[in-house]
Protein backbone atom coordinates (compact mmCIF):
# COMPACT_ATOMS: atom_id res chain seq x y z
CA UNK A 1 0.00 0.00 0.00
CA UNK A 2 1.28 3.25 -1.15
CA UNK A 3 0.98 6.26 1.43
CA UNK A 4 -1.57 8.67 1.05
CA UNK A 5 -1.31 12.55 1.14
CA UNK A 6 -4.18 13.53 3.94
CA UNK A 7 -4.96 16.99 4.17
CA UNK A 8 -7.02 17.87 7.17
CA UNK A 9 -8.31 20.98 8.14
CA UNK A 10 -7.22 22.03 11.93
CA UNK A 11 -10.45 24.59 13.09
CA UNK A 12 -14.02 22.80 14.04
CA UNK A 13 -12.33 19.60 11.98
CA UNK A 14 -9.18 18.50 14.16
CA UNK A 15 -9.38 20.98 16.68
CA UNK A 16 -12.07 23.09 18.89
CA UNK A 17 -11.78 26.27 18.01
CA UNK A 18 -15.43 26.96 17.68
CA UNK A 19 -15.85 26.34 21.47
CA UNK A 20 -12.69 27.80 22.98
CA UNK A 21 -14.41 31.19 20.74
CA UNK A 22 -18.20 30.94 22.13
CA UNK A 23 -16.61 30.39 25.31
CA UNK A 24 -14.02 33.42 25.17
CA UNK A 25 -16.70 35.41 24.49
CA UNK A 26 -19.35 34.42 26.64
CA UNK A 27 -17.20 35.27 29.40
CA UNK A 28 -15.88 38.73 28.34
CA UNK A 29 -19.64 39.97 26.85
CA UNK A 30 -21.69 38.17 29.52
CA UNK A 31 -23.71 35.99 25.85
CA UNK A 32 -24.85 32.38 26.76
CA UNK A 33 -24.51 30.92 22.86
CA UNK A 34 -23.63 27.32 22.90
CA UNK A 35 -21.77 25.30 19.92
CA UNK A 36 -25.11 23.78 19.11
CA UNK A 37 -26.91 27.90 18.47
CA UNK A 38 -24.28 28.22 15.45
CA UNK A 39 -26.32 26.81 12.43
CA UNK A 40 -24.28 28.93 9.51
CA UNK A 41 -20.81 29.62 9.05
CA UNK A 42 -21.28 33.00 9.95
CA UNK A 43 -20.86 32.73 13.33
CA UNK A 44 -21.69 36.77 14.00
CA UNK A 45 -25.66 35.41 13.46
CA UNK A 46 -25.41 33.75 16.33
CA UNK A 47 -24.01 36.66 18.33
CA UNK A 48 -26.62 39.53 17.36
CA UNK A 49 -25.76 42.53 20.27
CA UNK A 50 -21.97 42.00 19.13
CA UNK A 51 -20.02 43.93 16.78
CA UNK A 52 -18.09 41.77 13.79
CA UNK A 53 -14.86 43.54 15.58
CA UNK A 54 -16.00 42.24 19.33
CA UNK A 55 -16.80 38.55 17.44
CA UNK A 56 -13.46 38.27 15.16
CA UNK A 57 -10.99 40.54 16.85
CA UNK A 58 -10.53 37.60 19.84
CA UNK A 59 -9.31 35.34 17.01
CA UNK A 60 -5.50 36.50 16.70
CA UNK A 61 -5.85 36.46 20.80
CA UNK A 62 -3.35 34.06 22.10
CA UNK A 63 -5.50 33.40 25.13
CA UNK A 64 -8.04 32.17 22.64
CA UNK A 65 -5.34 29.35 21.07
CA UNK A 66 -4.15 28.43 24.46
CA UNK A 67 -7.30 27.25 25.63
CA UNK A 68 -8.24 25.23 22.43
CA UNK A 69 -8.97 21.31 22.52
CA UNK A 70 -8.42 18.71 20.00
CA UNK A 71 -11.71 17.08 18.39
CA UNK A 72 -12.68 13.77 20.45
CA UNK A 73 -11.13 11.53 18.52
CA UNK A 74 -8.66 13.08 15.90
CA UNK A 75 -5.33 12.22 17.84
CA UNK A 76 -5.91 8.83 18.23
CA UNK A 77 -6.73 8.58 14.19
CA UNK A 78 -4.22 11.18 12.93
CA UNK A 79 -1.62 9.65 15.25
CA UNK A 80 -2.49 6.18 13.54
CA UNK A 81 -2.77 7.12 10.04
CA UNK A 82 0.89 9.13 10.84
CA UNK A 83 1.95 5.78 12.20
CA UNK A 84 0.67 3.96 9.04
CA UNK A 85 3.71 5.80 7.31
CA UNK A 86 0.79 8.36 5.62
CA UNK A 87 1.81 11.66 4.63
CA UNK A 88 -0.59 14.32 7.00
CA UNK A 89 -0.51 18.06 6.02
CA UNK A 90 -3.09 19.85 8.13
CA UNK A 91 -4.43 22.77 5.75
CA UNK A 92 -6.05 25.96 7.17
CA UNK A 93 -7.00 29.10 6.48
CA UNK A 94 -5.77 31.85 9.36
CA UNK A 95 -5.51 35.35 9.92
CA UNK A 96 -1.49 36.13 9.74
CA UNK A 97 -1.79 37.85 13.39
CA UNK A 98 -2.83 34.21 14.78
CA UNK A 99 -0.73 32.52 13.02
CA UNK A 100 1.85 31.57 15.66
CA UNK A 101 0.00 31.23 18.47
CA UNK A 102 -1.90 29.01 16.59
CA UNK A 103 0.88 26.69 15.46
CA UNK A 104 2.51 26.45 19.01
CA UNK A 105 -0.55 24.91 20.18
CA UNK A 106 -1.26 22.64 16.97
CA UNK A 107 2.00 21.40 17.42
CA UNK A 108 1.33 20.62 21.28
CA UNK A 109 -2.23 19.02 20.28
CA UNK A 110 -0.42 17.29 17.36
CA UNK A 111 3.51 16.87 18.57
CA UNK A 112 3.68 14.17 15.79
CA UNK A 113 3.43 17.00 13.11
CA UNK A 114 5.92 19.72 12.79
CA UNK A 115 5.77 22.94 10.96
CA UNK A 116 6.71 21.88 7.81
CA UNK A 117 3.53 19.62 7.84
CA UNK A 118 1.18 22.87 8.35
CA UNK A 119 0.14 24.86 5.31
CA UNK A 120 -1.91 28.04 5.51
CA UNK A 121 -4.15 28.71 2.60
CA UNK A 122 -7.39 30.45 1.94
CA UNK A 123 -7.78 28.44 -1.63
CA UNK A 124 -7.33 24.64 -0.42
CA UNK A 125 -8.46 23.60 -3.84
CA UNK A 126 -4.93 24.68 -4.62
CA UNK A 127 -3.24 22.17 -2.18
CA UNK A 128 -2.58 18.48 -3.73
CA UNK A 129 -3.46 16.11 -1.70
CA UNK A 130 -5.56 12.17 -2.00
CA UNK A 131 -8.29 13.32 1.02
CA UNK A 132 -8.80 16.66 2.13
CA UNK A 133 -11.04 16.38 6.02
CA UNK A 134 -13.08 19.50 6.46
CA UNK A 135 -15.91 21.47 8.17
CA UNK A 136 -16.44 24.07 5.18
CA UNK A 137 -18.04 22.60 2.42
CA UNK A 138 -16.45 26.00 0.32
CA UNK A 139 -12.98 23.95 1.00
CA UNK A 140 -14.23 20.75 -0.60
CA UNK A 141 -15.96 21.96 -3.94
CA UNK A 142 -14.20 21.72 -6.73
CA UNK A 143 -10.72 20.04 -5.71
CA UNK A 144 -9.19 16.73 -6.84
CA UNK A 145 -9.13 15.09 -3.76
CA UNK A 146 -11.41 12.18 -1.97
CA UNK A 147 -13.81 15.05 0.00
CA UNK A 148 -14.74 14.27 3.33
CA UNK A 149 -17.20 16.96 5.45
CA UNK A 150 -16.69 16.75 9.07
CA UNK A 151 -19.69 17.37 10.59
CA UNK A 152 -20.65 20.48 12.52
CA UNK A 153 -23.25 22.10 13.73
CA UNK A 154 -22.73 25.32 11.38
CA UNK A 155 -22.79 22.56 8.34
CA UNK A 156 -25.38 20.07 9.53
CA UNK A 157 -28.31 21.13 7.01
CA UNK A 158 -25.99 21.07 3.99
CA UNK A 159 -26.74 18.26 1.31
CA UNK A 160 -23.62 17.63 -0.31
CA UNK A 161 -23.73 14.25 -2.08
CA UNK A 162 -24.40 15.88 -5.39
CA UNK A 163 -20.52 17.28 -5.03
CA UNK A 164 -18.86 13.94 -4.49
CA UNK A 165 -18.52 14.72 -0.73
CA UNK A 166 -18.72 11.88 2.01
CA UNK A 167 -19.39 13.15 5.74
CA UNK A 168 -18.36 11.86 8.52
CA UNK A 169 -19.56 12.54 12.52
CA UNK A 170 -16.43 11.56 14.07
CA UNK A 171 -13.42 10.89 13.81
CA UNK A 172 -14.03 7.30 13.62
CA UNK A 173 -16.13 7.51 10.72
CA UNK A 174 -13.65 9.55 8.72
CA UNK A 175 -11.11 6.88 9.32
CA UNK A 176 -13.64 4.27 7.67
CA UNK A 177 -13.83 6.28 4.79
CA UNK A 178 -10.20 6.76 4.19
CA UNK A 179 -10.19 3.23 4.51
CA UNK A 180 -12.79 2.39 1.96
CA UNK A 181 -11.10 4.72 -0.23
CA UNK A 182 -7.84 2.85 -0.03
CA UNK A 183 -10.20 -0.55 -0.85
CA UNK A 184 -11.55 1.14 -3.51
CA UNK A 185 -8.82 2.94 -5.30
CA UNK A 186 -6.83 -0.49 -4.61
CA UNK A 187 -4.25 1.53 -2.63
Amino acid sequence: MRPLTILFDADDTAEDLQSSWIRLLNQRYGTSVTPDDIKDWNMALAFPGLTKDQIFGVLSEEALWKNIDPIPGSQRILQKWFDQGHNLYMVTASDYRSCKAKTERILEIFPFLDWEHIILASNKQMICGDILIDDGVHNLIGGSYFKILFSRPHNRGLSVKQYGIHRAETWDEADALVTRYTKEMRI
